[in-house]
């Protein structure tokens, strides 16, 4: 039986990046979403501010957020270089996934530096991406170029930004072997 040291570290080891082009057509329950929800909950925090912030798309309104990135192709696009595939492709990701959940940041910067509250949200999304790999659940975080854009469509406090979303699936992606280069390459001991 394995103890808890070699299952934390086969799961670190384990995970990928998992693209919507591998996704399947299996719903994940609420229940582990809540559950993956819930360990980013338990992310180191400085001062305990808690700083992330999550909106979960799943459902009709996976529609809402891939309409809001083909809206914004064809808003950015001049007529004459429009193309519907394109306008089709930019909502593609969204509607591949199952799951989709945007990735905030609440802001404290009377008590913490901007880093320092974003640092904690990635530590938050880490937990998420264990807690997914371990259900078998494929998933990565994105972090598109229209960020400050996307913070509106989502509505986010003035004190708030998004950071990414982070899409999911149940996937069919065959096992891949990391590519990492030797730890030590990286490591100093000091003496």
């Amino acid at each position: 039986m394995e103890n808890s040291a070699e299952i934390i570290t086969k799961t670190i080891r384990n995970r990928r990046s998992i693209f919507p082009p591998s996704y399947i057509e299996k719903d994940i329950p609420k229940e582990i979403i809540n559950t993956i929800l819930e360990n980013a909950n338990y992310a180191p925090t400085h001062k305990l501010t808690e700083p992330w912030r999550f909106i979960v798309f799943k459902g009709e309104s996976l529609n809402k957020l891939g309409g809001f990135f083909s809206e914004r192709y064809r808003q950015v696009t001049a007529p004459e270089s429009f193309s519907q595939a394109r306008y089709d492709a930019a909502s593609e990701k969204v509607l591949k996934s199952n799951c989709v959940i945007a990735i905030n940041v609440e802001l404290h910067s009377d008590k913490i530096p901007e880093w320092e509250e974003t640092a904690a949200v990635a530590c938050a999304v880490q937990n998420m991406w264990l807690t997914a790999t371990a259900y078998g659940i494929g998933s990565y975080w994105s972090s598109p170029g229209i960020l400050k854009e996307l913070g509106q469509f989502l509505n986010l406090e003035e004190n708030q930004k998004c950071l990414g979303l982070f899409f999911m699936g149940y996937h069919d992606a065959p096992e891949a072997p990391a590519r990492r280069t030797p730890f030590e390459n990286k490591v100093t001991w000091a003496e």
